[in-house]
């Protein structure tokens, strides 16, 4: 498989998560909403890196994945900014990984909407970042 083809196929799957966890969502099913929606953000920064820089980073942390991409564009402000003004809503989206696996966490109906439409923003934003790097 070619470098492109992986890249195309990460971030396919990606927006096929995030399409399910707004399924979810309408469907009730908000905790698997939120596992979705995360794993939706994780991917597509993922695949952005790997366009960007050739490889992929070996972290489920959204931040991290973050800062990785960071390294590769040259307004490294916008990507700090980003972070600063959502930093409770990464917390949230980061622990969704945790709890869905490892913890007794019931989302809601209303932390769901809220974290799945996060998911949404973080994605549009590492898509206009591909721009600047």
């Amino acid at each position: 498989m070619s470098h492109v083809d992986e890249v195309c196929l990460i971030r396919r799957r990606s927006l096929r998560m995030l399409y399910r966890a707004k399924e979810c969502l309408r469907d009730g099913d908000y905790d698997l909403a939120v596992f979705l929606a995360e794993q939706a953000v994780q991917l597509y920064i993922k695949s952005v890196i790997l366009e960007v820089l050739g490889e992929m980073p070996r972290t489920h942390v959204i931040r991290q994945l973050l800062h990785y991409l960071r390294n590769a564009i040259e307004d490294k402000n916008s990507i700090d900014n980003f972070i600063r003004h959502n930093r409770m809503l990464f917390s949230a989206l980061e622990e969704a990984y945790l709890a869905s696996r490892y913890f007794f966490k019931v989302y809601s109906r209303e932390e769901a909407e809220t974290l799945v439409k996060f998911a949404e923003e973080v994605i549009s934003f590492v898509k206009n970042l591909k721009s600047k790097a």
